[in-house]
């Protein structure tokens, strides 16, 4: 296991500096899930939901998390994102979300995909929970991250 970065030497939490680190290209996808009955699922994907369209209302509210990362993780720097791209996709479960996230900069974009996701899955939750009591969100996690150097 490595250092933890965000703890000076006394343990007390800091923002890391990356000033000195280069500037690449980072790209970051995340995905997660949300579990449901079938009829909710069925009212979702026939777009029958009382307060909308799910699955569009989630993927934006997605790309707009992505875009306050920064605000919302104390740590997190504040960065200038080249692309979100959040997508819903149902299955015989649920709704199965993704999302990729790219930009120029000094730190990756992880924190991002994973925010986009946590927040288009509880959008969904949001906008179902009047129709089912059980759904459950599952599966979030970081699925790749890379980093390029620009050439």
């Amino acid at each position: 296991m490595g250092e933890l970065t965000h703890t000076d030497d006394s343990g007390r939490a800091h923002m890391v500096d990356t000033g000195g680190k280069p500037v690449q290209h980072r790209t970051a996808v995340a995905s997660g899930r949300i579990n449901m009955q079938p009829e909710t699922l069925r009212l979702v994907t026939e777009n029958m939901m009382k307060k909308g369209d799910v699955i569009t209302v989630a993927e934006i509210a997605g790309i707009q998390a992505a875009k306050q990362c920064g605000t919302l993780v104390p740590l997190c720097h504040n960065i200038p994102l080249d692309q979100v791209k959040v997508t819903l996709e149902a299955d015989e479960q649920g709704i199965a979300a993704v999302s990729t996230v790219r930009c120029t900069g000094r730190t990756g974009v992880e924190m991002e995909a994973l925010t986009a996701v946590s927040v288009a899955l509880l959008t969904v939750y949001d906008m179902c929970k009047a129709v089912d009591k059980t759904m459950t969100i599952t599966d979030i996690r970081l699925d790749k991250k890379e980093k390029h150097d620009i050439t």
